[in-house]
């Protein structure tokens, strides 16, 4: 409820600002905007409630975005398909590298963002896997950019099926129960018999195939591929999710707070659109939120990041 409050606060702030917020395309240009972003902070959820976290997502959107686009001569099945598979590829990868290996999230997410972002470079260069045409395909652009019904975007439908699965599994499940577990208490679940690496390794696929999905939508939306054009919604949608109460440290929170935290932060960054700030700006007000929410806290519960 505080976080409505929130949200409603800055709706009607940025809408004083800018007078268009009000009207039918504004409220159709947040929402189109949010899903994207939410999709992001739904990955970003994912692995937070385990304790763990992702810098990868956002070079698996690009690849994946890339392959679809430089694919599309495939078909459309073929294409998204193998966009998909990005995803679980290097969810797998992380998931085996953080659950097996005992590699630390933080430090195999970032390793994987240096090497997708170097598959990518050369998959573009001479007669790379990427190299050549790219065509959005005709059905990502009508789902990223078209709308349902009166303001609703037609991409609020593939938000909507996400945001109902992971709700429902994340409160309804066996393998959701899990994840708040060892997010809580990963000794305590070990102990208890419970197979960590089965859990984290399931956890990661999900977030990195979460991650392709948003990749596909931004490329809808934008109209084209770049190798870094989601690079700013990292932050972002970590912010969402720790906005939305899901704790940096694992255990607790859940995703319909994070869909209200990426709404507040989209209405935010149109805030400062209209105040004409740069994106170093913004990325410095993100980081902001997440250093302010993380510190209260760990002053609230007395724990640390680092134990």
């Amino acid at each position: 409820m505080a976080l409505f409050g929130v949200f409603a606060v800055l709706y009607l702030v940025t809408g004083i600002r800018d007078h268009g917020l009000f009207t039918e395309n504004g409220l159709r240009a947040v929402l189109l905007l949010t899903c994207p972003l939410a999709i992001f902070g739904a990955a970003e959820t994912l692995c937070m409630l385990t304790g763990g976290i992702s810098l990868s997502v956002t070079m698996t959107a690009n690849l994946a975005a890339y392959v679809a686009a430089s694919k599309s001569h495939l078909g459309t099945v073929p294409a998204i398909g193998l966009a998909l598979a990005v995803g679980v590829a290097v969810g797998l990868v992380n998931g085996l590298g953080i659950g097996v290996f005992k590699v630390n999230p933080l430090i195999m997410t970032l390793g994987m963002s240096s090497v997708l972002l170097g598959i990518t470079t050369v998959g573009l260069v001479g007669n790379g896997f990427l190299a050549g045409t790219t065509q959005i395909l005709p059905v990502v652009t009508r789902i990223s950019t078209g709308t349902l019904v009166g303001p609703i975007p037609s991409n609020a439908v593939v938000l909507a099926v996400i945001a109902a699965l992971l709700i429902w599994g994340l409160g309804r499940t066996g393998i959701g129960r899990l994840i708040y577990a060892i997010g809580d208490n990963t000794t305590a679940s070990r102990l208890a018999g419970v197979k960590l690496w089965q859990v984290v390794i399931a956890v990661y696929i999900g977030t990195e195939l979460l991650a392709a999905v948003a990749g596909l939508l931004y490329s809808g939306i934008s109209g084209g591929v770049a190798p870094d054009q989601t690079n700013s919604y990292l932050l972002t949608a970590i912010a969402a999710a720790v906005l939305g109460g899901t704790s940096i440290f694992g255990g607790q929170g859940g995703y319909a707070g994070t869909i209200l935290g990426a709404l507040s932060l989209t209405v935010l960054d149109r805030l400062l659109t209209s105040l004409n700030t740069s994106d170093a700006v913004r990325q410095v007000v993100y980081g902001l939120v997440v250093l302010l929410l993380a510190w209260l806290y760990a002053r609230v519960t007395g724990r640390r990041l680092l134990s």
